[in-house]
């Protein structure tokens, strides 16, 4: 059950990268969304968004699962815990056109709210049992996507 925990949690090793592991778990996340719209097709219709919010939702409780069992050996936050980044980038990108640049954009602001973590992200790493880790980027996703919703409409 450890392994799965681990695979879980890391995005399936991404976690483990040396340099920039939440970079690379947010990339692994754009690679997989790459992936999901491939698999299913149009990425704009309500379908599409449905089923994708839905993916997020259980990829969430399947990460809180996840860290929740590795905290009492990994610590609180653990750098190499990136299931976090791949729910916050989709979220950034929930309700965007996807396009290359926008994933590049939003990439981009979601690991700017990430890593400054302004307007309340860090009160949410306050939260236990897992959830902590993962609501800090949710919110971060949250603001990413305001803010490239804002830019996608005066462009």
């Amino acid at each position: 059950m450890k392994f799965i925990h681990q695979t879980i949690a890391t995005g399936f090793g991404a976690g483990y990268v040396p340099i920039a592991p939440g970079t690379a778990g947010a990339l692994l996340g754009c690679i997989l969304l790459g992936g999901y719209t491939h698999l299913i097709g149009i990425n704009n219709n309500t379908n599409f968004q449905i089923g994708f919010s839905i993916l997020i939702i259980l990829t969430t409780l399947a990460g809180v699962w996840a860290t929740r069992n590795l905290q009492a050996e990994w610590g609180e936050d653990p750098s190499r815990v990136v299931i976090d980044e791949i729910i916050g980038v989709w979220i950034n990108l929930l309700f965007v056109p996807l396009t290359w640049q926008n994933i590049f954009i939003g990439f981009v602001l979601f690991r700017f709210f990430d890593i400054a973590k302004p307007l309340g992200i860090r009160k949410m790493e306050a939260f236990e049992n897992g959830w902590g880790v993962m609501l800090d980027d949710v919110l971060a996703g949250i603001y990413g996507n305001i803010v490239l919703q804002v830019i996608l409409y005066f462009l």
